[in-house]
């Protein structure tokens, strides 16, 4: 059995100054390991985390971090195949809205509340992704702008409804900080957020405006989802009786801007990195890592992989995901202070292939239509107006189609898609038996792909060769 890493502090001296929405195994193997390190300092235990969930789907999960009083454990997968242990205890409060919406409206208001941090997925701020702005006329949102603090669906409505609570109560002011993978994350959230706002109170989007922040952060450690099996194998290599596990790669990192207008704890004692604009540092994870998962997750998931480590251990897999860094994203890549881009990249391959983190291909190619127009396609504009070498690229679009749209792997296996954010149209454009109207699926409608000739002529060639052929037949011919 492994050894356990127990939390160093009193739980009963520390109080929550964090509240957090969307309480998944990401935010726990991130921010709470962060906090979890950092409540071992007397001077920063106001800064614990009160953990809020917001859906009917959360509940499974909420009832078993309550009964464990929030404590879970938290396995960090060496890349040298030794493992650490963590007992968790930085989540110190838990609330459910559908249980208790009170309790979260009265927490988001609390004084002692400084920072809201946001884990709710990219697609979950609500913006459309051809155009950029908030969307006001889905349902849920129209019916909480018109009923404020009534008919509570939504994250917006909640935190509205918070703030002017916390409004009304004359508290101090309070950052919303997200952690979504997503370029300019707090940019996004200040959209949104700001947006609900003022189409719902325009006496609180004033006060909004010059008391609540929105600073951008850059997040990145590597979570699978926690299975049954991983479960069981945890609680049996661990000798625990943890209902809620996680485990993560040994690597992590967290840049923030420091633009904090309620104050902050001192995370940089834990490894946080702050800086006055997170541009680069996001800019080279979201082409580098993000980008690559994407482009290893097809071509892998065709070919019958199921674990990213098995197929890691493919050197076409390999060969592949190294040409598009090196080849077609580095040259648009900005390299943040003090780092050696060439090491990164090294690392990347280094992560994707720690097999003690077990993460599945599947959820890789998940919500993809959603994370395409934002770690593809900016770096993809580029390539186009540069008229680059867009082999790859046509590859890759067109494994993708060939994914959505057969749900058959090159071995026969029939699968399920999960793309929770397909449209309609998307679906008919996917299951047209004309590949050029794939280009027009809302993945990509940043850019018209279909006048970009060179670069259909190659898809067009890459979507029957993938059909024919299969998808690990067609890489081999393009990895030489």
């Amino acid at each position: 059995m492994k050894k356990i890493i127990h939390y160093n502090y009193n739980r009963n001296d520390v109080k929550a100054g964090i509240l957090h929405i969307g309480v998944g195994n990401f935010h726990r193997s991130h921010e709470e390991f962060y906090i979890n390190q950092l409540l071992a300092d007397k001077s920063q235990q106001n800064w614990g985390i009160c953990g809020v969930m917001l859906l009917p789907g959360d509940e499974k999960l909420y009832r078993k971090l309550k009964k464990q009083d929030g404590i879970y454990t938290l396995t960090v997968c060496g890349r040298d195949g030794r493992d650490e242990v963590y007992e968790i205890g930085s989540l110190v409060d838990l609330a459910w809205a559908i249980e208790s919406p009170e309790a979260v409206l009265n927490k988001i208001a609390d004084k002692d509340i400084k920072i809201i941090t946001l884990t709710i997925t990219e697609g979950g701020y609500n913006i459309e992704k051809a155009t950029g702005a908030f969307i006001l006329d889905s349902e849920d949102i129209r019916l909480e702008i018109n009923n404020p603090g009534k008919e509570l669906k939504t994250v917006f409505g909640y935190v509205a409804e918070g703030l002017r609570r916390r409004k009304s109560s004359n508290n101090e002011p309070v950052t919303i900080l997200s952690c979504d993978n997503l370029q300019h994350n707090g940019d996004t959230a200040r959209k949104a957020f700001m947006t609900f706002i003022e189409a719902q109170d325009k006496d609180l989007y004033e006060w909004a405006k010059e008391n609540v922040s929105f600073p951008n952060s850059m997040v990145d450690r590597i979570t699978p989802a926690t299975l049954p099996d991983d479960i069981d194998r945890l609680n049996r290599e661990h000798g625990t009786n943890d209902e809620a596990p996680v485990y993560s790669e040994d690597f992590i990192q967290w840049v923030v801007e420091d633009k904090f207008v309620a104050g902050r704890p001192a995370w940089e004692k834990a490894g946080v990195e702050f800086t006055d604009d997170v541009t680069a540092y996001e800019y080279m994870k979201l082409s580098l890592l993000n980008a690559s998962h994407i482009a290893i997750a097809f071509p892998a998931f065709l070919s019958g992989y199921r674990m990213v480590v098995d197929a890691m251990n493919d050197k076409r897999i390999v060969k592949f995901m190294k040409d598009l860094m090196d080849k077609d994203v580095t040259r648009y890549v900005p390299v943040p202070p003090n780092t050696d881009i060439e090491l990164y990249k090294k690392t990347l391959v280094e992560r994707f292939s720690n097999r003690s983190v077990g993460d599945q291909v599947e959820r890789l190619c998940s919500d993809v239509l959603s994370k395409f127009p934002v770690f593809i396609m900016p770096n993809f504009i580029k390539m186009i107006n540069d008229h680059a070498d867009i082999t790859r690229i046509a590859y890759w679009i067109a494994v993708y189609r060939h994914y959505l749209k057969y749900k058959t792997d090159d071995n026969g296996a029939t699968f399920t898609i999960t793309e929770p954010w397909m449209s309609e149209e998307d679906n008919a454009l996917i299951n047209s038996d004309d590949p050029v109207l794939f280009l027009n699926i809302s993945a990509f409608r940043s850019i018209d792909l279909k006048q970009a000739d060179y670069f259909v002529e190659k898809y067009l060639q890459m979507v029957e060769s993938v059909k024919t052929k299969g998808a690990m037949a067609v890489l081999e011919t393009i990895i030489v």
